[in-house]
């Protein structure tokens, strides 16, 4: 059973933290697609996990050991914050110039995505990709970055 859960959530996860590593790929930053999906389906898995435990472990009831004793979902929380840890491996700051930063946050979006998809809101975790991936595209296109730093700006051609 708990094999089958695992499966439905990560598989949605993977589709998406492909979408989300899509615009990355495509511009050849460090993380692209194979690591946004690792992310997104990893988060799935610990998300499922922590939200099985209780019924793993709980001998005779499940609302007893649920209501006693939340720690369970501290995986979740430990997701968020190993994610942040490995985001922050990708930022490399010179002296002009941070590199990664983006990359570092697409890689602990796409872990929300994950842990959504986890917990079985593929709704909210399909719209929550669809506005990360849109937004990061649109922002390249527009050229956002070019416009707001002008080419005389110190470090403005350093990328």
């Amino acid at each position: 059973m708990i094999f089958l859960n695992c499966l439905s959530a990560s598989s949605p996860a993977l589709a998406l933290g492909a979408l989300m590593g899509l615009e990355r790929e495509l511009v050849g930053k460090e993380a692209g697609i194979r690591t946004a999906m690792m992310v997104a389906g990893g988060a799935a898995i610990f998300t499922l996990v922590g939200l099985s435990l209780p019924y793993i472990v709980a001998v005779s009831n499940v609302a007893d050991v649920i209501a006693r004793n939340g720690g369970f979902l501290n995986i979740i929380a430990n997701i968020v914050v190993g994610i942040g840890f490995l985001g922050a491996g990708i930022i490399i700051k010179t002296q002009e110039h941070v590199h990664g930063l983006t990359t570092a946050a697409v890689v602990w979006a796409t872990a929300a995505v994950g842990i959504l998809a986890g917990i079985g809101l593929l709704q909210f975790a399909l719209v929550s990709a669809l506005i990360f991936s849109g937004t990061l595209y649109l922002l390249r296109k527009l050229g956002v970055y070019e416009r707001i730093r002008p080419p005389s700006a110190p470090g403005a051609d350093i990328r």
